[in-house]
Parts: C-alpha cells; structure tokens; sequence
C-alpha cells in the first residue's frame, strides 16, 4: 500500500533529482523503501510523476476549468466559418477535433512561455509558484512545450497540409512574444501596449481554428471572419483585465495588477468598457450569420451580470466580487462563443 504525502516546499539538489521531503515523494506505509525493487521503484516514479504533474496543472492550467473553455472556443470558431461560408452542414469531426486540440496546446505552450518570461520575478515576488518552488523544471516544461508542437503539426499534416504555414504563423508570434517582442522595459512602462501586444496572439489562434474549416474546403475566407477576429482580440481584453483586478488586501509587492495600476473604479470601468466593445462586435458578428435575436438576449443577460459584478465591486472592494468578476469574464467568454458558433449551427440543423 503507498502513502502519498506532501513534502516540505524546497527544489531539487544540486544533481537536480528530487527525493524525500519533495512534494509528491512516496514510501511504504511501514517505513519501507519501495525503491528496493525494481518494480517498487517503478511504482514510486509513476507515482511521484503522476502527482507532481497533477498538482502543476491545478494551480498553472487547470485541464477541466481550460479545457471547457476552449472547447467552446474552438468548437465555434469551426462552426462560424461554416455558417459565414453558407457551407449548409456543420463542420467536418476532424476539423473540430484538429482546431480544440490544437488550440488546447496553444494555450498550454502560452502557459510555458510565460512559465519562462516571468521566471525572474516569479523567484522574486511569488516563490510559491510551482517553478520557482522547484514543483517542475523550466527544462521539463521546454520539454512538454516542444512535444506539444510536434503534435500540432502531427494534426495539422493529417488534416491537411494547407494549415502548416498558419501554425507557424502562430508559432512565430508566441516566439517573439515570449521575448516582449525585444522591447520588454518600454513594454512594461505602458502596460495598455503591453496587454494589447500579448492579446493579439487569440486572433491568431482563432484564424487557425476557422482554417481547419475554410483552408481545408479550398475556398477563401469569409468576409464576416474579420469580425470574430476583432471579438477575439477585444475578448481579450475583457479576460486580462478581469483576471487582474483585485481586493486591495489581495495586491501583492511585484504583482502588476490594473486594479493597482488604475485603481478598483477605473479597473471595472475599463473591464465594462471592453466588455461593451465586445459585444458590440459580436452582434455584428452574429448577424452575418442571421443568428442576432437570441445571441442580444445571451449577451444582454451576460452584460448585466457583469455589471452587478462590477458595481458591487467598486462600492464594497473585496476579495469575493474579485473573484466574482473574474468568473463573469470566464462565464461572458464561454457565452459569447457558444452564442457565435455552436448555438446558431443546432438551431440551423433543426
């Protein structure tokens, strides 16, 4: 039988092996050492690996709260272009299969390169996060990262070979991104210019997943993509901002949030602002897929949620509506694509 307990919070030694007193170190419950086996061995590194990693993508990339996400995301982002096209039937299982799985190692490869740019001020400010900790190695995540990039192209060759040039297009962007496109310090000074450079990557990732419908048909893009582009893009802004506005008790000393940067009034403002913005696309959107009746009535019923948020947060500023403005953007992204692709093509294959 294993008992599986936590260990101190340190880092490997110097060989960079972790053992005993590491998070995720597992012996018998007697005391016995499993590694005087080989298969005992076995079953401790399984173990181990298995919690280790376990416990990294609970607190960087939760697999159920991300992967939901960007299921919808993807999953619209298919249905759109087959709707905007006037294809007359919802898209292929392979397209949608290629554009959620891809899009999925998008994000997580996002998760790695920030993993690496902020590692400094993470070992600084936040040596609770799981790199700094010693949790998982920036080796081992460049590792996962290029794994994760072989299976994109693995993807996009079985779908088709037409898709390669826009991953590395995308690739291409999150390379020069991850160094602050060599403009870090003027960055980090205008932090608008900094969230607008880092959020025009979500385009990207959503052109890609409207190609694994319209580039694999052979036909050209549709006009009304454009606006989805522009809703991506200004959506986020909406999750960035959202995720950074904080309870003044919550700010921490090397954490740049907007909520500290602009103030709590200013910050929900600004939230509400992109959130109108947002929705404003999304409408012109929708109606060039004639869907604009109940996607108003979705949108509409987000928007208030939002704005209750928001207010509460401004006239009580604390830790729970910080929270609550955070999920309301979670839960306005994942209504706002659902509302632009799935929604409008069930309703059509009625």
């Amino acid at each position: 039988m294993l008992d599986v307990r936590d260990g101190e919070r340190h880092g490997p030694g110097p060989s960079g092996r972790r053992g005993p007193g590491h998070e995720g170190w597992v012996q018998g419950t007697d005391g016995t050492d499993l590694e005087g086996s080989a298969r005992g061995a076995l079953r401790v590194r399984m173990v181990w690996e298995a919690r280790r990693w376990w416990r990294y993508q609970a607190e960087r990339f939760p697999l159920v709260a991300h992967g939901l996400l960007i299921a919808a995301f993807s999953i619209s982002t298919v249905s759109y272009s087959t709707l905007a096209r006037g294809a007359g039937h919802p898209p292929a299982l392979g397209a949608v299969l290629v554009a959620c799985g891809t899009a999925f190692l998008f994000f997580l490869q996002l998760r790695i390169a920030d993993e690496w740019k902020d590692y400094a001020e993470d070992c600084l400010y936040r040596p609770y996060r799981p790199v700094p900790r010693g949790l998982v190695s920036l080796g081992e995540l460049r590792a996962l990262g290029v794994g994760a990039a072989a299976l994109q192209l693995l993807l996009a060759l079985w779908l088709s070979a037409a898709l390669v040039p826009l991953l590395l297009l995308v690739w291409a962007y999150l390379a020069v991104m991850s160094k602050e496109f060599f403009v870090g310090g003027w960055l980090k000074a205008h932090p608008v210019a900094y969230m607008a450079s880092h959020m025009l990557i979500l385009p990207l990732v959503d052109l890609y997943g409207t190609a694994c419908d319209w580039r694999v048909a052979g036909v050209a893009a549709p006009g009304a993509l454009s606006w989805l582009l522009l809703v991506s893009l200004l959506n986020g802004f909406v999750v960035e901002i959202g995720r950074k506005i904080r309870a003044p008790e919550d700010e921490e000393r090397g954490v740049e949030t907007y909520s500290a940067l602009w103030g709590g009034g200013r910050a929900v403002a600004a939230w509400l602002a992109a959130l109108l913005l947002t929705a404003g696309c999304a409408l012109v959107a929708a109606q060039a897929i004639r869907f604009v009746a109940l996607a108003a009535t979705l949108f509409a019923a987000a928007l208030l949620a939002a704005a209750v948020a928001g207010a509460r947060f401004v006239r009580r500023p604390g830790a729970w509506w910080a929270r609550v403005i955070e999920r309301v953007s979670g839960a306005w992204t994942l209504v706002l694509y659902l509302g632009l692709g799935l929604f409008p093509l069930l309703a059509i294959s009625k």
